[in-house]
């Protein structure tokens, strides 16, 4: 009840907008003015998996949206649309999500483009390895 009063009052406070104003915040933000409404519809905590997955990754979610803005708003866009957030929320809750979310997440295939060990941005070994 609380997310649909949350939606609800989203899409009262976007239709207080004339349709200029809303095209510009869309543009500002970088989406489409279809994404701004399908945001809107979702609520303002819809893709709350998408940071805390990043941070069981060992991924600072505020450093790759400063980062790499672009990247981060891609993949918000995929976990707003995603359908099974109820079994990322179990598998986040169950300390389990960092290695499973390849079976289920759809920006799976990106975090590891992006995170995987073979990745350019995949965090260096905290101790150099020695030879015995």
């Amino acid at each position: 009840m609380k997310r649909y009063r949350e939606a609800a009052g989203l899409r009262a406070e976007l239709s207080h907008f004339g349709p200029e104003d809303v095209a510009a915040t869309a543009r500002d933000i970088g989406v489409s003015l279809e994404e701004l409404r399908f945001a809107v519809e979702k609520g303002p905590h819809a893709a709350d998996e998408l940071a805390r997955l990043l941070k069981a990754l060992g991924v600072d979610p505020d450093k790759l949206a400063h980062a790499d803005p672009a990247t981060m708003r891609n993949l918000q866009k995929v976990c707003l649309a995603c359908e099974v957030k109820g079994h990322c929320r179990h598998e986040l809750a169950t300390g389990r999500a960092a290695s499973n979310y390849r079976g289920y997440c759809p920006n799976a295939i990106t975090l590891d483009q992006m995170f995987g060990p073979k990745s350019k941005m995949a965090k260096a070994p905290s101790k150099p390895s020695v030879a015995p």
